[in-house]
């Protein structure tokens, strides 16, 4: 396999704009997929008997191979972005909603407990007090779900929105390595980054697991 190295210079124009198309498919579909998963994993906690239903369907969805799934939606949203976009969507179904449960259902029950004794209703029990502590379990299923997302864009170039995959598509086609290289360079690069700003993000938002634990414990008094 060779590798032609003045194809990069070449194409950086190229490159920097499948990289945008990539993130611009990727980036709807994980906030998408979160602001569907919350409430479902929220009713899914608290109404017991929905539980199985909730993940059960979300397992579901993800048993789907991603093309065929991309195929089933053409007649409904045609060759467009929006049918790679609701794919990946569905897709982080699986990881966000049963990431978010697995959170809720760890949250301590004397936070809970403690919450309603001071006559806190329900939704700013919910907001202030599960959600943050659950925050750690929800982020590690917003990590995976994002990584997950940026890999699968690539197969949506079947659509013609497939970022970073036009690359694999390309090089393929001609028995040329180089743009397969560049794109797997890439999204490799682009999971590191966003993985690499999640952690930010989430240690930013969780204050009470820095420090020693004294420090900790009293960050999270504070909180709740």
């Amino acid at each position: 396999m060779t590798i032609e190295w003045g194809w990069f210079p070449d194409h950086a124009d190229q490159m920097a704009r499948l990289t945008a198309d990539h993130l611009a498919t990727a980036v709807p579909a994980v906030l998408l997929g979160l602001l569907i998963a919350l409430p479902l994993a929220v009713l899914a906690h608290r109404v017991r008997p929905l539980r199985g239903f909730i993940l059960g369907a979300s397992n579901i969805l993800y048993t789907i191979p991603s093309l065929a799934f991309f195929v089933l939606l053409l007649p409904v949203t045609g060759l467009t972005r929006t049918t790679a976009i609701v794919g990946l969507t569905a897709y982080t179904l699986v990881v966000l909603v049963r990431n978010t449960v697995e959170g809720l259902d760890a949250v301590p029950a004397k936070a809970r407990e403690a919450s309603k004794a001071m006559g806190t209703r329900p939704l700013r029990t919910l907001l202030t007090i599960e959600l943050p502590l659950a925050l750690p379990v929800i982020m590690a299923g917003i990590r995976v779900a994002t990584v997950m997302s940026i890999s699968l864009v690539s197969v949506a170039s079947y659509i013609g929105y497939g970022g970073l995959g036009q690359l694999f598509t390309d090089g393929f086609q001609r028995n040329f390595p180089t743009p397969v290289v560049a794109g797997v360079a890439l999204t490799l690069l682009l999971a590191l980054v966003a993985d690499a700003l999640l952690v930010t993000v989430q240690w930013l938002c969780t204050p009470w697991r820095r420090g020693t634990p004294r420090q900790r414990t009293s960050l999270w008094r504070k909180a709740a």
